[in-house]
């Protein structure tokens, strides 16, 4: 028997003493039977382990009992050591296989502390039967127990490792289905407005969405975010950001961003309020699934262009969106439109530009509401009117002359 160990099992050397090596053969000889007590009263008392042990899930049961009653009875003959490295892998087969069955390790560790009792009642017996003396019994017991305690590290570990590499993997299938959902249309063009979602298979989505554990929901929002610090696993925050768990996340590229789904719901989430405060978020507009690319588009040329630091919301403001997908076209509609003021002095021009907007913005423009929106006297509401009427003209009761005003307006004064 190899009693090297392995690296990371702990050993408790200081417990192991010489016994009589007539008590291993006794040991190995009510392990015949001890197995089965162990499994029958495992099953009775403890509901997780109730079902029949067919399949995999009964071998690893069994195999996992046998196991470590042989080991236990090695361990005696030869004065204690490290556990088998051979035999280890049934141990964290069973910490596995309880992340496998979706279930904490509560269940595991009661088995472990049950069987253990079971044993000892045993072994106790065969103990007095050999008139082993006080010191001796009790030695034996602080094997029996330090034993469980190894075996049950081996699997505590082994879980630990299989979660992390669960969380990782969902991480990663995660992270290929964000880019399934909003990566940009490769297709050269002058109007890149084709969400690349759209020409993906809805079986290649489906099966993507089924990988990754996250329900295909009816609406989504995309997030443009500052950049901020690394994280430790694709889709898993670290250094304190957290997340509510179906929102998608790139937070380690060169330009981090989130899908949430269910927007109504999800963006009032406290964690996801917090992120978006945090990594100053552009939230782009709610939008149909299969539209989620032109959703972070449109977020990601908000973010662009909001106040450093302060997070956006598109859905709040679609007509700047708009002005913003093309600033070369509304700077010459704003040259064209607003030409009657530069001919006057920064601050004239500051002042009916406001007053211009207000009146384009109130439901008939009248001096008594542009007084009450823009808190001034009535009287100076007239005299403002006035010198737009003289300035501007019939563009006034133009309606495509009043759109764009409004729009160059917007864009000039944002």
């Amino acid at each position: 028997m190899n009693a090297s160990g392995t690296a990371g099992t702990p050993g408790f050397g200081g417990a192991w003493v010489a016994f009589p090596q007539r008590l291993a053969a006794e040991l190995r000889k009510e392990n015949r039977t001890l197995a089965a007590e162990i499994i029958h009263e495992i099953r009775r008392q403890i509901p997780e382990f109730s079902r029949p042990l067919s399949g995999q899930f009964g071998a690893a049961i069994q195999n996992g009992v046998e196991t470590a009653l042989a080991e236990f009875v090695d361990r005696v003959e030869e004065g204690g050591g490290e556990l088998d490295a051979e035999r280890l892998p049934v141990y964290r087969a069973l910490g596995r296989g309880e992340l496998s069955e979706g279930r904490s390790l509560d269940a595991l560790q009661a088995a472990y502390r049950l069987g253990g009792r079971v044993a000892w009642r045993r072994y106790v017996r065969v103990a007095r039967r050999l008139a082993l003396a006080t010191d001796a019994v009790a030695q034996l017991a602080e094997t029996a127990f330090t034993h469980i305690d190894e075996i049950a590290a081996a699997s505590v570990a082994a879980y630990a490792r299989a979660q992390a590499d669960a969380a990782g993997t969902l991480g990663r299938r995660r992270h290929r289905l964000l880019t399934l959902l909003v990566a940009p249309d490769p297709s050269p063009g002058p109007h890149p407005r084709t969400a690349r979602t759209d020409s993906v298979p809805d079986d290649v989505l489906r099966q993507a969405a089924r990988d990754a554990e996250w329900p295909l929901p009816e609406t989504v929002a995309a997030v443009a975010l500052s950049p901020g610090p690394r994280t430790s696993l694709p889709g898993r925050p670290s250094h304190g950001l957290r997340l509510p768990s179906l929102v998608l996340a790139d937070l380690d590229g060169p330009a981090p961003c989130l899908l949430v789904p269910d927007p109504a719901e999800l963006l009032a989430d406290p964690l996801l309020r917090q992120v978006l405060q945090d990594r100053a978020g552009a939230t782009g507009p709610v939008v149909p699934l299969r539209q989620a690319a032109d959703s972070l588009r449109w977020a990601r040329s908000l973010r662009a262009h909001a106040p450093a630091g302060e997070p956006a919301d598109a859905d709040r403001g679609l007509t700047d969106l708009l002005l913003l997908a093309d600033p070369p076209l509304v700077r010459l509609m704003a040259a064209r439109r607003l030409a009657p003021l530069d001919a006057l002095t920064p601050k004239q021009r500051d002042r009916l530009a406001h007053t211009l907007l207000a009146h384009l913005q109130t439901p008939h423009g009248s001096a008594p509401e542009l007084a009450e929106r823009l808190a001034i006297h009535p009287q100076t509401a007239r005299q403002r009117l006035h010198h737009l009427q003289r300035l501007f003209g019939a563009q006034l009761a133009d309606p495509d002359a009043r759109f764009e005003l409004e729009a160059a307006l917007r864009a000039d004064l944002a």
